[in-house]
């Protein structure tokens, strides 16, 4: 009985940690700039991209690598980038609404008119960042993150300082 038990419990993990994993299709659809709603890309390298009117809202973007990328009218509404890649990518007119930042990396990031209402900042290293008109941020949602003198933030907001 207890080795059946181990068994279906053996069988339920991996077939979770399949569900799981990345999808190369999803990946590939989105490294060629194209929209992929609900995605799972997860570790994906989406470094280096150029990217412009595409929709990613609802995908799986945990662990992914953004870096020094440019995404212009880009949806990430309710996306998980949690431990994400951002450093010094550029995100002009984006929208994040809802979006999970938790713990990403944004060091020198540039968010110029992205809407970021009512997304998840705990954790995520803001320090360099320009968020100087980005939209919909809240003092809240930045007491949750941190950054550095050279944060750039709307006027009247504040950033804990990274340790």
């Amino acid at each position: 009985m207890m080795k059946r038990i181990l068994a279906a419990a053996f069988v339920a993990g991996v077939l979770s940690a399949t569900a799981q994993a990345q999808n190369a299709d999803h990946i590939a659809t989105v490294q060629s700039g194209k929209s992929c709603a609900a995605c799972n890309l997860f570790q994906a390298d989406l470094s280096y991209r150029d990217a412009d009117h595409i929709n990613l809202a609802s995908a799986r973007l945990r662990q992914a690598n953004l870096s020094l990328a440019t995404y212009d009218d880009v949806v990430f509404a309710k996306s998980n980038l949690s431990i994400a890649n951002l450093f010094g990518a550029r995100f002009n007119r984006c929208d994040f609404k809802d979006a999970d930042l938790t713990d990403a990396i944004a060091v020198g990031t540039y968010f110029g008119s992205s809407d970021l209402s009512g997304a998840t900042l705990a954790g995520l290293n803001l320090s360099g960042a320009d968020l100087t008109i980005a939209r919909g941020l809240t003092q809240t949602q930045l007491n949750s993150a941190c950054g550095d003198t050279s944060t750039k933030l709307p006027k009247g907001q504040t950033i804990p300082s990274c340790k």
